[in-house]
């Protein structure tokens, strides 16, 4: 359910200060999780081979608007981004035939965008603080405090719900931090819900905000059927 690619990177000054940016609506990047994506525009192809000719390091970021998107959500204009992001390391590489890459992107630790650089590179590129998000760099940081049962159960009952299936077994031998981390990113919520999972505080913080979120839309879809979830 997640990798850890962190062992390289043991504090922020680890990390550089300086990194692309790939604004993404609707996507969730958080530390250790894995996010595929198909890269087309000429532009992120430009800023892929440069990642891999560097650090193959990419900071992932919402726009802080509404705006008009690719349909696979990619931002076709200059947009505000929300401060928060979530910087990844490419762990794979594919080249299509028809000239796309297909990519991995697995989470390294959150930054705060402090500054947007003027660049002649058609891509975005900002200057990006990490340190708030130290505990990022160290697998497994809060699981003592998550309240894993309570996610388990509204989990069990969303799935049950909506005649979805799981595999129990991987779910039971995930760790606290892979369980609630990778639900948030597979989650099927919006962007604000998204970016609001990436900047809770703790790893216990996110975990009530995804029960939260999911007791809220259970309570939608009973209301709208009439029935009563126990």
């Amino acid at each position: 359910m997640s990798t850890n690619v962190s062992g390289k990177y043991l504090t922020p000054g680890d990390l550089p200060s300086r990194i692309p940016v790939f604004p993404l609506g609707g996507a969730l990047l958080l530390p250790r999780t894995q996010v595929p994506l198909n890269i087309f525009e000429p532009r992120y192809l430009q800023m892929l081979d440069d990642a891999l000719g560097n650090e193959r390091l990419i900071g992932m970021v919402q726009p802080s608007v509404e705006t008009t998107t690719s349909n696979a959500g990619i931002i076709n204009e200059k947009v505000p981004l929300h401060q928060v992001g979530c910087m990844g390391r490419i762990t794979s590489f594919m080249e299509t035939d028809d000239g796309r890459y297909l990519i991995t992107l697995t989470g390294i630790c959150r930054f705060r965008i402090r500054e947007e650089l003027d660049t002649v590179t058609p891509y975005r590129q900002c200057f990006v603080e990490t340190e708030e998000y130290e505990g990022d760099l160290k697998a497994g940081f809060g699981e003592d405090e998550v309240s894993r049962e309570r996610l388990l159960k509204i989990l069990k009952t969303y799935l049950e719900t909506n005649g979805l299936s799981a595999d129990w077994d991987a779910i039971k031998n995930a760790s606290n931090e892979s369980l609630v981390n990778s639900l948030s990113v597979i989650s099927p919520y919006g962007s604000e819900e998204k970016q609001a999972l990436l900047e809770a505080k703790t790893l216990e913080d996110r975990n009530q905000m995804l029960i939260a979120l999911t007791e809220m839309v259970l309570a939608r879809e009973s209301n709208d059927s009439g029935s009563t979830v126990q």
